[in-house]
C-alpha cells in the first residue's frame, strides 16, 4: 500500500481559526444547546432565540426553530424576521452565516461554512461564509457548502448540493446544484404565490 503524504497528526486547530469567544463560554453554550436544541422535545422558539441571542447571535422577529436544530457557533451567525429552522438542521458556522428575512431552511439540511485546505499535508482550515438571500428555501437534506451565496427567492430542491453561488429567483437542483428555471412565472415576478414549508 502507497504511504500517505497527509498527516493529521501536524494539524493546528488555532491555525487561520479564532473561535470568537473563550472556551468556557462555548462550554456553557453547548451545555444549554444539548437541553433547548438538541432536544426533542418542542421548546417554544421564542425561548431559542432569546439563547442565541444572549449568546451573540443577531436574530430578527418571528422566527421557526424546530427540534433538533444544531447551531455551532451562535456568535457567528445572522438571521433576518420570520426565518424557519426545520428539525435536524445542522448550521457549521465556523464562519459567518448570514440567512436573510422570511428564508426555510428545512428537515436535514447542511450549512456548512467549514473546510480543509486537502493541497497541504496538514490539512488547516480553510472556512468560508455562507449567504442565504431572503425569501429562499433550502430543501431537506442539502449540503451547502463553505463560501456559497444563494440568491434571494431562490429554492434548492431537496437533496440538492451547492457548491457555488446560485442566482436569484432561480428554482435549482442537483449535485452539483444547478438554476432549472424561474421561481416567478414573469407576468408574476415577485409575486406572493409561492409555497414554503416550515419544516
Amino acid at each position: 500500500m502507497t504511504t500517505s503524504r497527509a498527516r493529521l497528526d501536524q494539524f493546528d486547530p488555532e491555525e487561520g481559526f479564532n473561535r470568537g469567544r473563550p472556551r468556557w463560554f462555548e462550554a456553557i453554550w453547548y451545555l444549554l444547546k444539548c437541553v433547548f436544541f438538541l432536544s426533542p422535545l418542542p421548546w417554544p422558539s421564542s425561548l431559542k432565540v432569546a439563547l442565541l441571542r444572549l449568546f451573540g447571535a443577531q436574530v430578527g422577529n418571528g422566527c421557526v426553530i424546530k427540534p433538533r436544530v444544531n447551531i455551532h457557533l451562535p456568535w457567528r451567525i445572522q438571521m433576518g424576521d420570520h426565518v424557519w429552522l426545520g428539525e435536524e438542521v445542522f448550521i457549521l458556522n465556523l464562519a459567518e452565516v448570514v440567512i436573510g428575512s422570511h428564508a426555510c431552511i428545512s428537515q436535514r439540511a447542511f450549512i456548512c461554512t467549514g473546510n480543509h485546505d486537502f493541497k497541504m499535508d496538514r490539512m488547516p482550515y480553510r472556512n468560508r461564509p455562507i449567504n442565504l438571500g431572503s425569501g429562499c428555501w433550502i430543501g431537506a437534506q442539502c449540503f451547502v457548502g463553505p463560501g456559497v451565496t444563494v440568491g434571494t427567492d431562490t429554492i434548492v430542491a431537496a437533496g440538492s448540493v451547492v457548491t457555488h453561488d446560485l442566482p436569484d429567483g432561480y428554482i435549482c437542483r442537483g449535485n452539483p446544484c444547478e438554476s432549472v428555471k424561474l421561481r416567478w412565472p414573469e407576468a408574476g415576478s415577485g409575486g406572493g404565490g409561492g409555497v414554503r414549508n416550515g419544516g
